[in-house]
């Protein structure tokens, strides 16, 4: 029995492994990229731009309507009165009463009344295709293209940003699970003097003080532990979440899903890193900020050529193809006509329009001329956090060793009694402190490089 609970325990522990992904910073940038929620919703921003790209096309083609009407009116709409005494001749009468019966020639001459159009059915097929329109729809096809080419360019700003917060999350997760093995090894450490410690207590050399400071400080790092922990574990949550990776279910409904995944970290003592310089950059002419509001430019040059082409006289000629009953017959006919519009009091308000139009260009003009100046100074920026983002990092380094030196010393010193234990546990946490600028300073390091690459232009 024992032999099958054993069996079991171990199946479960492999399924667990086998289930744990184990993934690296790529791997969780490119699920981001195709998972994410902002991801999802810019590219049916790119889908929308697209079908109003095809909707503007279609206004280069004939615009075909059909019509149709059925009345029925109470009288006829068009009415005739005809008196025959005043179409017949004094000639004419002599010849009708010498040949006509009298009751005829007394119906003849009475006035009669005729009605038409009081019920019938109207139907049309119009076709009208615009010749000049003022090159409205050439300059709003234009202007959707833009629209198209704009949101290809958010979506590459939204592709930056999101890559940009999975590496916060990632070098946060890193950084603490860093600082956990730093936890890890500093108690390890105080695990040795506390050994140490309760053995001079033992041989009456040392106070109990001391044992007590020593075992104050463990409870300290196991507070800390238990904090990082409780990080680690939500910072997964986000990361998974916003990487849209699938949660496993927790049996216990208190504690909700949890992400059983792991991530790939560098050795941070090992990895050396070659900073490019600014010349080998593609420069800001290239950078979706700036060709976004290049775009921005272009659209205000050609909303500028609609507002005029709205003031314009447009043509336009169709063709169609009629039916009706009208006069109690079924008749048909097609026909060719030819349209003009002036808009001759649209000028009142569409001059203002047009300088309004002008102004609107001439600001786009004048902002992005502004913000290539910022972009440089940003790229200069990130140069610059970056540098100094190395050298703290060397600082950490240099200070670690200096640390461990000194811990040493101090540790000899106490064993020796020419210290106490106070310094003996600042020594150890100057240490430990140390240790975690080192990871600050590194994980601070990943997140300048990207800034640069980003500022820069290089993916």
């Amino acid at each position: 029995m024992k032999k099958i609970i054993a069996t079991l325990v171990c199946l479960v522990c492999c399924d667990a492994i086998a289930a744990q992904q184990v993934l690296t910073l790529q791997q969780l940038k490119d699920s981001a990229l195709s998972r994410n929620i902002a991801m999802r919703q810019s590219q049916l921003d790119i889908d929308a731009a697209r079908e109003q790209r095809r909707e503007a096309l279609t206004k280069y083609f004939p615009q075909v309507s059909a019509t149709g009407a059925w009345f029925n009116a109470n009288r006829g709409m068009a009415k005739m009165d005809i008196d025959p005494q005043e179409f017949i001749s004094p000639e004419l009468g002599m010849m009708m009463a010498q040949s006509l019966p009298p009751e005829i020639l007394a119906t003849m001459g009475a006035p009669m009344s005729m009605t038409m159009m009081k019920n019938g059915t109207i139907g049309a097929l119009t076709a009208m295709q615009p010749i000049f329109a003022g090159g409205q729809i050439v300059n709003g096809n234009r202007l959707a293209r833009v629209g198209e080419e704009a949101s290809l360019l958010q979506r590459q700003l939204k592709q930056n940003d999101v890559e940009r917060q999975v590496e916060q999350y990632y070098w946060q997760l890193v950084t603490l699970q860093e600082k956990q093995k730093t936890i890890d090894a500093v108690d390890s450490l105080l695990a040795n003097i506390h050994k140490d410690v309760e053995v001079a207590v033992r041989a009456g050399v040392a106070m109990r003080n001391d044992l007590l400071q020593v075992q104050l400080r463990r409870g300290d790092i196991e507070s800390q532990r238990l904090k990082l922990k409780n990080g680690i574990s939500i910072v997964k949550l986000l990361l998974g979440q916003y990487c849209g990776l699938q949660p496993t279910p927790n049996p216990s409904p208190r504690e909700g899903s949890e992400y059983s995944f792991e991530i790939i970290t560098p050795d941070i003592d090992q990895q050396d890193y070659q900073f490019p310089s600014l010349g080998e950059g593609q420069g800001v002419g290239l950078l979706p900020e700036y060709q976004l509001l290049e775009k921005q430019v272009e659209a205000t040059a050609l909303q500028k050529k609609m507002a005029v082409g709205q003031l314009l006289p447009s043509v336009a000629i169709g063709a169609g193809y009629n039916y009706h009953n009208l006069l109690e017959n079924d008749r048909t006919f097609a026909m060719l006509f030819a349209t003009v519009s002036i808009p001759i009091s649209d000028w009142w308000g569409g001059s203002h329009a047009v300088k309004r139009k002008k102004l609107e260009h001439q600001k786009a003009i004048d902002q992005l001329s502004d913000n290539a100046q910022l972009l440089n100074i940003r790229m200069q920026k990130a140069a610059n956090d970056v540098s100094e983002a190395r050298q703290q990092l060397d600082i950490a380094r240099r200070a670690i060793e200096q640390a461990e030196e000194n811990l040493r010393i101090v540790r000899n010193q106490y064993k020796a009694g020419v210290c106490s234990m106070s310094d003996l546990l600042e020594a150890q946490l100057l240490y430990q402190q140390t240790l975690d600028k080192r990871v600050d300073a590194w994980a601070e390091l990943q997140n300048r490089l990207l800034d640069l690459r980003q500022a820069t232009g290089r993916q």
